[in-house]
């Protein structure tokens, strides 16, 4: 199964491809969508869901696995990040993909173990698991990979399957 993991953003989109098979993890492609902080809100929107259909296309994932959002104490930065997730769910939807959620504790326990893990616990672990040779780069990028581990762990289990139907 190839899933596309997303950690939304406005400024960064991290973005990872991997394909999944029972145990066995492939990376196809990861990398970051990035908008200037000079553009306006809706051409960075814009930006955001040309850029995820382009990569959709090339890889054809068959679901997208999308970080629910944890809110800081900054409000601003909260709503133009939610609004960069509403584009990334509409370009999912209108690309045909089955969409998962899993907030911040679901990766974290599904990737290391344990939920409250530091983001470097989770940044090491993704690299092994995936067999990559260096760390993903910006931080952005191995969040959404984790995503994408987390689904394959999550969500492709036989169970899912069973509880789906």
């Amino acid at each position: 199964m190839i899933i596309l993991g997303i950690d939304p953003g406005i400024a960064i989109v991290g973005w990872g491809v991997i394909d999944y098979n029972l145990t066995k993890f492939n990376t196809l492609a990861y990398g970051s969508i990035q908008t200037p902080k000079e553009m306006k809100t809706e051409q960075r929107l814009a930006e955001i869901y040309k850029s995820l259909g382009e990569i959709i296309d090339r890889y054809h994932p068959e679901c997208m696995a999308v970080e629910e959002l944890f809110f800081n104490t900054n409000i601003t930065t909260g709503i133009r990040v939610s609004e960069a997730r509403g584009v990334i769910l509409l370009c999912g939807e209108q690309k045909g993909l089955k969409i998962f959620e899993y907030t911040p504790l679901q990766v974290k326990q599904a990737v290391v173990g344990y939920g409250r893990a530091e983001k470097k616990q989770v940044i090491t672990m993704v690299t092994k698991l995936l067999g990559l040779r260096a760390a993903p780069k910006p931080d952005d990028t191995a969040d959404a990979l984790s995503i994408a581990v987390c689904h394959a762990h999550s969500g492709c289990s036989r169970l899912a399957d069973f509880y789906n139907k």
